[in-house]
């Protein structure tokens, strides 16, 4: 008699995480049944991470072997979907509440840390995760796919390595104290999307996508989406600079100006909007557009709320014809 016991979010992952570990451990004493290939031990692992529906068929019978029963392909699915159905959601909940870090900074989530610490340790899935699946898709060595995956790995090196660098810089050369610490339940938050986000961005690029060699379009779409991935970069890249010199004067907050901030408050959220816009069409597929959403779901509302904040600091000195995030629109 069997019994299948589907995982249930966190009141089963310490479940999981004790299986799995017997099951690396002890698979002979246990007689379960292993991952055959690397890409389903890794899969395995992020499916753990994500806490994404695992099946375990357990027989009463000692004679019979237990197994894992585990596909990537449907971890793939569910992760897409999942990607889909976040964004309304997170964009509804935006528009009411602000994650507690930066210009909206409160009490009352829990233990912080060093800002730079938080974005090296939160956005670095992106970094690790990718290079760690990325040799294990079918199309790993394929030429096409490596300049594919490189716009990605370039962002996320910037945003993992480099602007955290420089926010450390700006609190150290003049002995400016950081004006707040960054929630640990943020930072886990952003971390788990980051899990998702790379998994799916890294899968599709190296395994799924399967038309490489017949797709005679593959170079047209990654010109026109590496060029409009490039545009947003340099702005995002840009303003954030501006803003960590202001951090570096120290004094307080002051109205940024010059270049995209005469057009809008935050051009740092439109310059990455601007970025997976050109990464949706550079990949031309439902992962990178659901990317380009998500990303439109997550800073639109932050863009608005950090507009009023603007507003609402400096009066009658911050300039009225600025718009939030998108020139002359929005």
């Amino acid at each position: 008699m069997a019994y299948r016991i589907p995982s249930m979010g966190f009141n089963f992952s310490l479940f999981q995480t004790l299986f799995l570990f017997s099951t690396l451990t002890f698979p002979s004493l246990l007689q379960i049944k292993l991952p055959h290939s690397a890409g389903e031990f890794i899969s395995a692992i992020i499916s753990l991470l994500l806490l994404k529906p695992v099946s375990l068929v357990i027989t009463t019978n000692f004679q019979e072997k237990k197994s894992m029963v585990f596909s990537d392909q449907s971890l793939f699915h569910y992760a897409l979907l999942t990607f889909f159905l976040i964004g309304p959601p997170t964009f509804i909940s935006l528009r009411f509440l602000q994650a507690p870090y930066g210009k909206h900074n409160r009490p009352g989530w829990g233990p912080t840390i060093f800002p730079p610490l938080a974005w090296f340790l939160m956005e670095s899935p992106t970094l690790w995760l990718t290079l760690l699946l990325f040799p294990i898709g079918q199309h790993a060595t394929n030429s096409k796919a490596l300049i594919l995956m490189s716009p990605f790995l370039i962002h996320y090196f910037n945003r993992t390595c480099l602007y955290p660098l420089r926010l450390y810089l700006s609190t150290t050369q003049r002995n400016n104290k950081p004006a707040s610490g960054f929630p640990v339940s943020v930072a886990l938050m952003a971390f788990g999307f980051n899990l998702l986000n790379a998994y799916l961005q890294v899968r599709w690029v190296s395994h799924y996508k399967e038309n490489y060699q017949s797709d005679g379009w593959f170079w047209w779409k990654f010109l026109a989406g590496v060029l409009v991935f490039l545009l947003g970069m340099w702005i995002n890249v840009w303003s954030d600079g501006v803003l960590v010199g202001l951090k570096r004067e120290g004094g307080g907050y002051k109205v940024p100006r010059g270049g995209c901030f005469e057009l809008v408050s935050c051009p740092n959220y439109f310059g990455e909007i601007v970025e997976w816009l050109g990464w949706s069409l550079m990949t031309w597929s439902c992962v990178g557009f659901g990317f380009f959403l998500y990303t439109c779901a997550n800073l639109i509302p932050r863009a608005l709320a950090n507009h009023k904040w603007y507003l609402d600091k400096f009066g009658e000195d911050y300039p009225r014809s600025r718009k939030a995030v998108i020139p002359f629109l929005y």
